[in-house]
């Protein structure tokens, strides 16, 4: 039966179009607060973990509470244990961006409530997107030679992909020795060689394994580094090998002429995928997945249940999404795509990601001009690889130095940022990415890196 609330909480008319109009303004007024003063709040969390739930009832209340409540209980116990990933000075990992576009269009997408048709090929994460295409793959090769030769499957990558690679594989049954992560070097820039990709293949063939699989990167979470699709693309098309692109990250800078250069040779690729809501001003989840071959993917990852069954879907006058992703429903993940896209357009969107690389290039600057550090890798988009050098140059003191670092910088609340290895050495990763990020907060930055690196070398 449905019933109005006493003035504390919400009645039963679950989407009330009156008590939605309400409270929806003040849900507004509360987000628009948020980022009207995000700046005031520590970038990384100051609680210890666990905190919340000294904080929190065991149990949910028997009667209603009002929406001031809950609240002001967001205000007091949850915001002090996050981590503000859209603060200007949240450095530390490739973004996760949003805006007002992308607000609107999740509002409108979650008041629709619909499993939508999406773009077909929007998945939710990089690692759904990997996952279903290898799952493609393997079971393509797999029908050529059958089944039984699945412990001869070999896939191949750099030190530098992405670990859902990794994940996909133990997934899909890949043994974990037939996992190849070639080796990247520094006067490489870190990218995978085309020649240690061909050896490897040569040896594996000669050793009686089965080649089937390719992920490279177009820009590496550690550094940036982006594989050289051409030259990669001619070796797998000799081979046959399914060929996929991850380009979670840097394939939103693309969408500036000046970057498109790092995609040549895509035209070779099988698969690939984008993550839009890093880089591109689009809410979490969505990442774009084009697939060359759909059927391949359906194939795999087809079902047809009785209660599924109708007359569009049976006719193939529809896609059916279902066949394209592990769920079988899918959020309506294109409509705030679609929004970004036409409340900001083309020329917006590429300013946004040229302002972001222009402050990493100041920061990189900055770095470049104190001679206690280094910049280790090379700059291709908006991240900046550096590290402070010791005056004694011992290898094993300069990464602890700056773990020391890192953990002096992040402890102080105004800044957070992360670290990789690179060729054995401790870097720090400094990202620039977050939408409300300007100018000055590279500088408060740089500020901080400088007095903390004075402070750690003056105790040494």
């Amino acid at each position: 039966m449905f019933y109005s609330e006493n003035g504390n909480g919400l009645n039963l008319m679950a989407m009330d179009a009156e008590q939605l109009r309400e409270n929806a303004h003040k849900m507004v007024d509360v987000i628009a607060e948020y980022y009207k003063n995000i700046e005031s709040f520590p970038v990384l969390s100051q609680v210890e973990p666990g905190y919340l739930q000294k904080l929190i009832p065991d149990s949910a209340p028997v009667q209603p509470e009002s929406l001031h409540t809950v609240l002001l209980d967001v205000e007091t116990k949850i915001l002090p244990g996050v981590t503000h990933w859209q603060s200007p000075n949240f450095f530390a990992y490739f973004p996760i961006n949003g805006s007002i576009a992308g607000f609107l269009g999740e509002m409108l997408s979650a008041g629709i409530n619909m499993m939508g048709p999406g773009g077909g090929v929007i998945q939710g994460t990089a690692s759904e997107a990997v996952l279903v295409v290898l799952v493609a793959a393997r079971d393509r090769i797999l029908r050529e030679i059958g089944k039984d030769a699945l412990g001869k499957l070999v896939v191949y990558g750099s030190d530098q992909t992405h670990s859902c690679f990794q994940k996909a594989c133990q997934i899909v049954g890949i043994h974990p020795q037939n996992l190849r992560l070639l080796r990247t070097e520094n006067y490489n820039e870190y990218a995978l060689s085309p020649e240690s990709l061909d050896d490897a293949i040569s040896h594996d063939i000669a050793s009686g394994l089965i080649p089937f699989f390719l992920c490279a990167t177009v820009g590496t979470t550690s550094s940036t580094a982006v594989d050289p699709l051409h030259a990669l693309g001619k070796i797998i098309k000799r081979y046959r090998i399914w060929f996929h692109v991850d380009a979670a990250y840097a394939g939103s800078a693309c969408i500036c002429p000046e970057y498109r250069h790092h995609l040549n040779g895509i035209e070779e690729a099988d698969s690939f995928n984008m993550n839009c809501h890093k880089w591109f001003l689009t809410n979490f989840d969505c990442s774009a997945l084009w697939i060359k071959d759909r059927n391949t993917l359906i194939q795999s990852l087809s079902t047809n249940p009785e209660y599924l069954k109708n007359k569009a879907s049976q006719g193939r006058t529809v896609i059916d999404y279902k066949d394209w992703e592990i769920p079988l429903g899918r959020r309506f993940r294109s409509l705030k795509l679609w929004m970004v896209l036409r409340l900001y357009g083309v020329e917006n969107l590429q300013s946004y990601i040229r302002n972001h690389i222009k402050l990493a290039q100041q920061f990189e600057d900055l770095v470049a001009q104190d001679t206690r550090f280094e910049i280790v890798a090379t700059r291709t988009f908006s991240l900046v690889c550096f590290r402070l050098l010791p005056p004694n140059k011992n290898e094993e003191y300069a990464n602890k130095l700056n773990s020391d670092l890192l953990d002096a910088v992040n402890s102080s609340g105004k800044i957070f940022i992360s670290h990789t290895v690179l060729s054995g050495n401790y870097i720090l990763r400094f990202v620039v990415g977050a939408p409300l990020t300007e100018e000055r907060h590279i500088v408060a930055a740089w500020k901080l890196f400088q007095e903390a690196s004075s402070s750690l070398l003056e105790n040494s």
